[in-house]
């Protein structure tokens, strides 16, 4: 088997942008929803460190309350409902579907790995008209850790059959980037408006400016490896 890439799903594939009009219904700020992904991933951080595990839905769920009651307000079901339904019918960023086609038409294996259930990532995919690409989606959920995690990095090679450094992680988040090189994956940095790799992280081999360009590397890069 060829190298296996694996997308990250929420940023990397589908812009969470879309969000900012339920935001802005709900809590009359469309900034909120950065508030609300920052507090998601804190207490994934937070959960994953002293292992008390719940799924993202619930994260998500949790740390919406939290940025409600920072801001004393009183979220109603329908209003969280306006909010969390829409997460599973984001749209793709429009790089996207190049960048895959790209990919899965040179015979490249995808793969998606995503904090979130797979039931979540099947709808989100379906959704956006995306899910053809990958052959498989793999969950965090499935070894009650999120990423960045080595765990769950780990659990994908596993599944697959191979070695860590057989799969290449393409994110637009420097924690997952930085997560999956210290699992000994390598990786790809989508440096989507506003991303930005830590410097104190190690830096991956490929890094552009979308998934268009990112493919373009990963070809140049990885189709013999």
């Amino acid at each position: 088997m060829g190298r296996v890439i694996v997308f990250d799903v929420i940023e990397t594939l589908l812009d969470l942008a879309a969000l900012d009009e339920p935001f802005e219904r709900v809590f009359h700020d469309a900034a909120a929803r950065q508030h609300w992904f920052v507090q998601m991933l804190q207490s994934a951080l937070v959960a994953t460190i002293t292992g008390a595990y719940a799924d993202f839905g619930s994260v998500g769920r949790a740390a919406l309350d939290m940025v409600a009651a920072r801001r004393h307000i009183t979220l109603s079901d329908d209003q969280r409902q306006q909010i969390l339904g829409a997460v599973r019918a984001l749209p793709p960023h429009p790089d996207v579907a190049d960048g895959l086609r790209r990919l899965q038409a040179a015979g490249l294996r995808l793969v998606a790995l995503t904090n979130s259930t797979v039931t979540t990532a099947e709808a989100q995919l379906n959704h956006a008209g995306l899910r053809g690409y990958f052959d498989q989606i793999f969950s965090a959920d499935e070894v009650k850790r999120f990423k960045p995690a080595a765990e769950v990095y780990r659990m994908v090679a596993r599944q697959l059959g191979v070695g860590e450094n057989r799969l290449r992680m393409v994110a637009a988040h420097d924690w997952d980037v930085t997560g999956a090189l210290r699992a000994g994956l390598k990786a790809a940095f989508v440096a989507r408006p506003g991303k930005v790799l830590d410097p104190l992280g190690d830096p991956p081999d490929i890094v552009d400016r979308d998934l268009r360009e990112v493919a373009t590397r990963i070809l140049e890069t990885d189709l013999s490896a």
